[in-house]
C-alpha cells in the first residue's frame, strides 16, 4: 500500500467520481484551531453547542441556595470551559439542515464508529456541532487519521502528502448491518466479498447468498470497474431492501483496512479460496448463531460499570436507593441489602 493510495481513498477524492451511487454529502474545510481542539489531550469538554438553548430556570429557593455552595476548597481550581468557533459551527449547523436536520459525520478517511458508546443513544447519529464533537473526541480512528494517516504504508522513506482536512457530513440513513458487505479488488478484479458485521448471524444473507452476490458484481462492473483512481482498492457497499446496492465507503488496499472475514495475505496473494462460490468472487459471511462474535469495536469503550450506570438497569435502581435515603426509609448505613 503506498501513500498515493491513501490519498485516493480520500472522501473527497472518491465522492465526485460515484455521486450518483452513494448517499448524498457535504464536505466542510476543517480549520485548523478546530483540529488542535480534536487533539487536545485535556479534560473532555465539549464545545460546538446549540446557542438556541436556554437556561432551566427555577423558583425553588433551596435549589438556589444549593447552588451558591463552594464544594471545593482549593481556590486554585480551574474551571474547564470549551472553546467556540462561532463561524465554524454556523457552517456545520447550515450544512445539517441543509442535510435533513441529521447526519453521519466523518474525516477523510475515518468515521467515530468505536466512539458511539458514548452518546446518549448509541448511536452515530448527530444534530449539532457538539454531538460531532463529542464523537470525535472519543475516537481512536479519528485520531489516527489526524495524526498517522500513512502509518501502514510501504513508501515510508518518501515525504507524506499534504493533507487538507475536512468535516464530511452525510445525510442520516438508517442502514441495517446485515445488508452491509466489504468488497476487495485487486488489479481491478473483484475478488472477495466479506458480511460487514461479521459479528452477527443474519438468516437472509444465507437465503439469498446467490442473488447477494450477483448484485454485488454486477454493481461493481456497471458502476466501480475502472473508474476509480487505483486498481487495488476496497469498497464498502449497501444493498437496500428492494435490491438496490449503494456505495457506502472507499478505502486503501492494505493492513490498515479491516479485512473481515478474510486474511490479509490471501487477499494479497489474489488467490482467494471459497469452495461454496464456483464463479465470481469469494464470498464469505457468518453462517450459524454459533460463529457469533463479541463487536471488535467493544475493546474501545469505558468500563462496563459506567456503560451499565450511563444507560440501563443499574441508573434506575441508584435513582430509587436514592429515593429511599432522602425519604428516611433506608440509611446509608445499611446499603448491603440493597
Amino acid at each position: 500500500m503506498k501513500k498515493e493510495q491513501v490519498v485516493h481513498c480520500q472522501f473527497s477524492v472518491w465522492y465526485p467520481i460515484f455521486k450518483k451511487h452513494t448517499i448524498k454529502s457535504l464536505i466542510l474545510p476543517l480549520p485548523q484551531n478546530v483540529i488542535d481542539y480534536l487533539l487536545d489531550d485535556g479534560t473532555l469538554v465539549v464545545s460546538g453547542s446549540d446557542h438556541n438553548s436556554q437556561p432551566i430556570q427555577t423558583n425553588n429557593s433551596e435549589s438556589d441556595a444549593e447552588e451558591d455552595i463552594q464544594w471545593s476548597d482549593d481556590e486554585t481550581t480551574a474551571i474547564a470551559t470549551a472553546p467556540e468557533f462561532p463561524e465554524f459551527t454556523s457552517t456545520v449547523l447550515e450544512a445539517i439542515n441543509a442535510l435533513g436536520g441529521c447526519v453521519f459525520p466523518k474525516l477523510n478517511w475515518s468515521a467515530p464508529r468505536d466512539a458511539n458508546w458514548i452518546a446518549l443513544n448509541s448511536s452515530l447519529e448527530c444534530r449539532s456541532l457538539s454531538d460531532v464533537f463529542l464523537l470525535f473526541k472519543s475516537s481512536d480512528f479519528i485520531t489516527h487519521d489526524l495524526t498517522q494517516p500513512f502509518l501502514h504504508c510501504s513508501d515510508q522513506d518518501s515525504p507524506d502528502p499534504v493533507i487538507s482536512y475536512e468535516l464530511v457530513l452525510r445525510k442520516w440513513a438508517e442502514l441495517i448491518p446485515g445488508g452491509e458487505f466489504r468488497c476487495f479488488v485487486k488489479e481491478n478484479k473483484l475478488i472477495a466479498v466479506s458480511q460487514r458485521d461479521y459479528t452477527q448471524y443474519y438468516q437472509h444473507i444465507l437465503k439469498q447468498e446467490q442473488h447477494i452476490s450477483q448484485a454485488i458484481q454486477d454493481f461493481f462492473s456497471q458502476h466501480v470497474q475502472y473508474r476509480f483512481l487505483d486498481e487495488d482498492f476496497v469498497f464498502d457497499v449497501y444493498r437496500d431492501s428492494q435490491g438496490r446496492v449503494w456505495l457506502i465507503d472507499l478505502n486503501p488496499f492494505g493492513e490498515v483496512t479491516d479485512s473481515l472475514l478474510f486474511s490479509w495475505d490471501e487477499l494479497m496473494s489474489g488467490e482467494v479460496v471459497d469452495h461454496q462460490q464456483q464463479d465470481g468472487p469469494a464470498f464469505r459471511y457468518t453462517t450459524s448463531e454459533v460463529t457469533v462474535q463479541p463487536s471488535p469495536c467493544l475493546s474501545y469503550r469505558i468500563p462496563r460499570d459506567f456503560v451499565d450506570l450511563s444507560a440501563g438497569e443499574d441508573a434506575y435502581k441508584l435513582i430509587d436507593f436514592l429515593k429511599l435515603v432522602g425519604d428516611g426509609v433506608c440509611t446509608l448505613e445499611n446499603t448491603t441489602e440493597i
